[in-house]
């Protein structure tokens, strides 16, 4: 059984007993958080698409770490006009354990 859910402004297909990383949610590490909107669902032949999500259906996890992605370095230049600036960004994610797929 698997699904597809959106959190984060992203879509993720999910099965049980599977390792997540998403953008950050709330919620302690050993906590237990309720994914977003779950868009299909698939048992086998079984299916269910939403309309935009499948009525009654949830996707349960527990928080496994908050923590920051590799830094992503932003180099801007002009050239012959002396201009360069340099920042960096680094992303905050929350690591996710897939529980439970309830239909």
């Amino acid at each position: 059984m698997y699904a597809i859910v959106k959190t984060g402004g992203k879509q993720y297909r999910v099965e049980e007993g599977q390792v997540l990383r998403v953008e950050r949610l709330l919620g302690a590490a050993g906590e237990s958080v309720k994914l977003g909107d779950v868009l299909f669902l698939a048992d086998g032949d079984a299916t269910r698409l939403g309309s935009p999500s499948v009525e009654g259906a949830s996707v349960t996890g527990t928080v496994l770490e908050q923590g920051r992605g590799a830094k992503v370095r932003v180099f801007k230049y002009k050239k012959r006009k002396h201009y360069r600036k340099t920042r960096g960004h680094r992303q905050e994610f929350t690591a996710v354990r897939i529980d439970k797929i309830q239909a």
